[in-house]
């Protein structure tokens, strides 16, 4: 069964920055599409973004565009999400997801098999 880890969560002031990080044990994230989406309370689960496996090519919703960088460090098996000013909007659970086959339409939750069990952003004065 392949695992997926999120951390790097937590509370911030509106304006503020969080790096999330999207780990695995058992598998190679280089040769997965990984994508960050998030959900917060009594909202659909929402794509954020994502970095595909061939060329790296990364997207973004239009809510995070200019304010989000999605990464990847092959040499620690990492995908990292970098927050930069946060707004209480941005406040939800936040899921890392493996997509192996690097399927073109990444905005689909169900072309994801694979999901950690998500890390906590709350973005508050």
């Amino acid at each position: 069964q392949v695992h997926l880890v999120e951390s790097g969560g937590g509370s911030v002031q509106p304006g503020g920055s969080l790096t999330l990080s999207c780990t695995a044990s058992d598998l190679t994230l280089d040769y997965y599409a990984i994508a960050w989406f998030r959900q917060a309370p009594g909202k659909e689960r929402e794509f954020v973004s994502t970095i595909r496996w061939s060329g790296g090519s990364t997207y973004y919703a239009d809510s995070v565009k200019g304010r989000f960088t999605i990464s990847r460090d092959n040499a620690k098996n990492t995908v990292y999400l970098q927050m930069n000013s946060l707004k209480p909007e941005d406040t939800a659970v936040y899921y890392c997801a493996g997509d192996i086959y690097n399927r073109n339409d990444y905005l689909n939750r169900s072309n994801y098999p694979y999901w950690g069990q998500g890390t906590q952003v709350t973005v508050s004065s």
